[in-house]
């Protein structure tokens, strides 16, 4: 049974509802059907970035993000950490008040600055205990490039395998792009001898990322959400949900 209602969804969000039921479909396919998760969206608000705000990827992406955490959470909102050189905001989106909602988060913005990983990887892990939250973690994490500093970025997520938190990453961008070598080479760091279970996964939305069918993008997102939830159980990482 979903976190929230088909019924609430469409009085709370009626433009989400076809996203609502595409992420169902989804769900039931990798066996998470009632599973409950805490679901963050993470960013990239680097300069490269420009072209996705205004063409409404980024908004889309929020869109489906949310369309998936209603099955899984069920306060009807999604933590958003947006991150460039530094952390430019740490906020949230919401069933209610989805539409335009990235417009108005960057209208009051500063400057897009570079990529910084670890950073956001921070902020996520703080937020989450913070949160006082007992239920594991699907992190949708996008960038249109590599960070300015890799190694800071693969000892987190190394780091970060101990909690119950799942990272999955998407790529924006050209997907032959020599940027996206490095997470490639985050979604294959070996187990055990870099971190205790393999928490981090990796796929190109391509160029034109509203492009991707609801379908592909959902099944891409949770697809390999199961396997890290069985390592973890059986590493004592994830107790509940």
């Amino acid at each position: 049974m979903a976190a929230i209602s088909l019924t609430k969804v469409e009085q709370s969000a009626p433009a989400l509802v076809n996203l609502y039921k595409s992420a169902a479909v989804s769900l039931a396919k990798h066996g998470l059907e009632g599973q409950r998760a805490a679901v963050y969206l993470v960013v990239d608000y680097s300069g490269s970035m420009k072209p996705y705000y205004q063409d409404g990827s980024v908004q889309a992406l929020a869109d489906r993000v949310l369309g998936l955490s209603a099955h899984l959470d069920d306060d009807g909102r999604v933590p958003v950490v947006f991150f460039s050189t530094d952390i430019d905001a740490v906020t949230e989106i919401a069933l209610a008040d989805h539409q335009g909602r990235i417009e108005r988060i960057v209208a009051g913005l500063g400057h897009m600055g570079r990529t910084s990983y670890h950073l956001a990887m921070d902020a996520v892990i703080d937020h989450y205990f913070d949160s006082g939250s007992r239920e594991p973690a699907l992190v949708v994490f996008q960038t249109d490039g590599g960070p300015i500093n890799r190694p800071a970025a693969e000892k987190f997520l190394c780091k970060a395998a101990k909690l119950p938190l799942f990272w999955q990453f998407i790529g924006f961008g050209d997907p032959h792009s020599k940027q996206f070598d490095f997470l490639r080479k985050l979604d294959d760091l070996p187990v055990p001898e870099r971190r205790v279970v393999d928490n981090a996964g990796f796929f190109h939305a391509g160029e034109n990322p509203r492009q991707m069918s609801d379908a592909e993008l959902y099944d891409r997102l949770v697809g390999e959400f199961p396997q890290w939830l069985a390592a973890a159980r059986a590493r004592g990482i994830v107790t509940n949900g």
